[in-house]
């Protein structure tokens, strides 16, 4: 439900009306189209952006400023913060800045994060801990801050019912030609909502990720052909199309998925399905590393053939 309040503002009521949610990367592409859903949802939003650039540069605290007074503008509650996610301190801050302002935190979406692609044998030290970083880290320690909150909350004997939403990649899951750094932490986002979804639950928290394909500056440029927009009608690419998943995962309605991996691209979701156990060859002694091979052989023959990497 809309409520219209005058030509350009409007209060919405939905899925998510009165829950509290820190958005990461929120500034801009895919995290701005988050926060934005989420404030039509009725939800109160904290825009997190650090404000660098594609690869990472500088900083700037405008982008969330900016989108959280679009925000209001609309009629929706939001404040922005700058903090930098893969700092401790300044995650521990990204979590009080929520408790502040709206004095409770539901939702958390880990959305922040840039490129440095370089193939493996151009790729400088300084690549893969600047990637790795502001992925790993930069969704650990936000999850870390918030999952103390939801503990302290729940072992009080209030009733928490908190969301986590992570961002994965289709490069996580299936590896990408030229991304190592990037696929290899996006990875790891996989595994750490796993832990997490197990780890959490006893507190009432659900953890889910995705692996979104949509055109953003990260994108854009490395794949143009696939992003360009169409001249007209449904734009496959557009960011605001992975936002409706993220939203629901967010909301209340989804208490009964955790530790879920989800593709979504266009008007297209997909459940991911990762590593499960597969063919197994048995004896009841140690193996002879002239027997390998052939067993090896015979467990290939029984399993089904792995995707491909992208770009391979």
């Amino acid at each position: 439900m809309i409520l219209l309040l005058g030509p350009f503002r409007e209060v919405c009521v939905g899925i998510c009306d009165g829950r509290v949610v820190i958005v990461t990367g929120a500034g801009r592409g895919i995290g701005r189209e988050h926060a934005l859903e989420f404030a039509r949802q009725g939800a109160k939003v904290v825009v997190n952006d650090l404000g660098t650039g594609r690869t990472g540069e500088g900083a700037s605290g405008d982008p969330a400023l900016e989108v959280a007074e679009e925000i209001r503008d609309l009629g929706g509650q939001a404040v922005a913060n700058s903090d930098d996610v893969a700092d401790w301190a300044g995650a521990a801050r990204l979590v009080k800045t929520a408790l502040s302002a709206y004095g409770r935190l539901d939702t958390l979406v880990n959305n922040a994060g840039f490129l440095r692609d370089r193939m493996l044998v151009s790729m400088t030290e300084q690549d893969w801990d600047d990637v790795v970083r502001v992925h790993m880290k930069g969704h650990f320690l936000p999850l870390r801050h918030a999952a103390g909150h939801w503990r302290e909350r729940s072992k009080a004997g209030e009733r928490v019912d908190a969301r986590v939403i992570n961002t994965s990649s289709g490069a996580g899951l299936m590896g990408s030609v030229g991304q190592a750094n990037y696929a290899a932490a996006k990875a790891g986002i996989v595994a750490l909502t796993q832990v997490a979804a197990a780890e959490l639950a006893r507190y009432g928290v659900r953890v889910n990720a995705i692996a979104p394909a949509a055109r953003t500056r990260m994108t854009e440029e490395v794949f143009a052909a696939t992003m360009e927009r169409p001249p007209t009608g449904f734009d496959p690419m557009h960011p605001a199309n992975v936002a409706p998943l993220v939203v629901w995962l967010g909301s209340a309605g989804s208490g009964h998925v955790t530790g879920r991996v989800f593709e979504v691209e266009g008007g297209t979701i997909a459940l991911a399905t990762g590593w499960r156990h597969g063919p197994r060859a048995e004896r009841a002694e140690r193996w002879s590393p002239a027997d390998v091979g052939a067993a090896v052989d015979g467990l290939l023959r029984a399993a089904p053939h792995p995707e491909p990497v992208y770009g391979a």
